[in-house]
């Protein structure tokens, strides 16, 4: 199941270096996960600095 990422996204960009897939672009002033390409290793959550990102 693909991570997703709340509306408490800050727009850092810390997590899109992190994700091997490339899966997170920005999206209306905020970060969003494709769920077409995430795979699921959450990368991307780990480095969040306000744990935006979780598991759906």
């Amino acid at each position: 199941m693909a991570y997703t990422i709340s509306s408490e996204c800050i727009n850092c960009g810390t997590c899109d270096s992190e994700c091997p897939v490339e899966a997170i672009s920005e999206k209306d002033g905020a970060r969003w996960i494709d769920s077409g390409l995430c795979q699921d290793c959450g990368a991307c959550a780990g480095v969040c600095p306000v744990e935006a990102i979780a598991s759906a």
